[in-house]
């Protein structure tokens, strides 16, 4: 008999765990493992014996680490970073979410090697500031860390126009972007927006903020200025916003009135506001401070200008209407340009062409091969 058709015995509750944490049903996971019949994969569970290439298979098919699958009991997995997904009955942290942050702090170990390596300083801004600090003041500190001149908002056609602009101002100053709605490029794994909308990872050289591009887009821009309030005062972690409702932790509230007043400054919205008007005041704000009109209605419920009945009726209606709106769609290099980055995208690019690193590790890295890697610095508008 073959090795790999070899039987062993494993713990049930372990392979019942690997499916569930994977998010699939018996006759889900039967039939990518190319089981003929959902009934086998529950005997797995209920006596545990199963063949050395089907355990191999279940690791593959639930992203599961292959040493998971023989441990006695059900490993408690935790985020390497805070986890600021506060509301109640929140479940651990799915395998997309976890090989995501995974390859975020790959990135980012990599980088602030390459760049400590390079003799460069560290980013003067990362933690700069306190969680005590007035958020006003770390909003006027990211715009001049951005170098974002006053009115900046008005020269920007769009909201779409003000992210763009806001993304490259943010890649210029030292911080890793990444937008993405999938692990990495695998378009079979997609994030859940209902699970996080993003994370930052705090560093002196080489800080990172990643926005899950599965998210409504309208809120990607405050995803964006939120995680990038978590680089000021330097603190990790994966952020979730249910309806943008205030967040009941402390850091995650800091963060939150940090990025709305970066965004729609609080005395510039009170003195537009009766210039509103009472029809669509949200669109009439969305276009003054190039936000979205979901973004302007969260304002002015933290202002405490309409009440929170009247945001949360506004928010899902909007939702309702731009539930296809998505970020990852289009065209395939427009979409690759905030998945890889251009500041990381150009360092990789570097490196590969100076022998200092190799092909395989490149790939791993960006997600890119071959051809495709090799076009990436042309297709992506990046210097080398």
């Amino acid at each position: 008999m073959s090795s790999r058709r070899l039987q062993i015995t494993l713990q049930p509750d372990v392979l019942r765990w690997a499916r569930v944490r994977a998010k699939l049903q018996p006759d889900e996971l039967a039939k990518k493992m190319g089981v003929k019949r959902p009934e086998r994969v529950l005997a797995w569970e209920r006596d545990g014996k199963i063949s050395v290439a089907q355990i191999d298979n279940l690791a593959k098919y639930t992203y599961t680490p292959l040493g998971f699958l023989y441990l006695n009991e059900p490993p408690e997995e935790r985020l390497p970073i805070a986890d600021f997904r506060t509301r109640e009955g929140t479940p651990p942290p799915s395998p997309a979410l976890l090989d995501t942050v995974y390859l975020m702090q790959r990135r980012q170990a990599w980088m602030r090697e390459e760049l400590i390596k390079d003799g460069a300083k560290p980013l003067d801004f990362v933690g700069a500031y306190e969680i005590k600090t007035p958020p006003r003041r770390v909003a006027i500190a990211i715009r001049k860390a951005l170098q974002l001149a006053e009115g900046w908002a008005k020269a920007q056609g769009t909201w779409n126009d003000a992210l763009r602009f806001l993304l490259d101002r943010i890649d210029a100053i030292g911080v890793l972007v990444c937008f993405n709605g999938v692990v990495g490029n695998n378009t079979q794994r997609a994030l859940d927006p209902d699970e996080f909308q993003g994370f930052a990872l705090a560093d002196e050289y080489a800080p990172l903020v990643f926005v899950n591009g599965a998210e409504l887009k309208a809120t990607q821009m405050f995803t964006l200025a939120h995680e990038l309030a978590h680089l000021f005062i330097a603190k990790s972690g994966v952020s979730t916003f249910q309806e943008l409702q205030p967040d009941s932790d402390d850091t995650e509230q800091f963060c939150d009135e940090t990025a709305a007043e970066f965004l729609v400054p609080e005395e510039e919205l009170r003195t537009f506001w009766p210039q509103a008007g009472r029809n669509n005041p949200y669109s009439a704000i969305a276009r003054k401070f190039k936000v979205s009109p979901v973004v302007a209605a969260r304002r002015a419920f933290d202002l405490n200008l309409i009440q929170s009945d009247s945001f949360i009726k506004f928010y899902r209606k909007y939702k309702a209407k731009t539930t296809q709106d998505k970020t990852d769609g289009g065209h395939f290099w427009n979409t690759q340009k905030w998945r890889v980055g251009p500041r990381f995208a150009t360092a990789i690019v570097r490196a590969v062409r100076e022998e200092r690193l190799l092909y395989r590790e490149a790939y791993n890295l960006t997600g890119l091969r071959g051809e495709t890697f090799e076009n990436m610095p042309e297709n992506l508008g990046v210097p080398i």
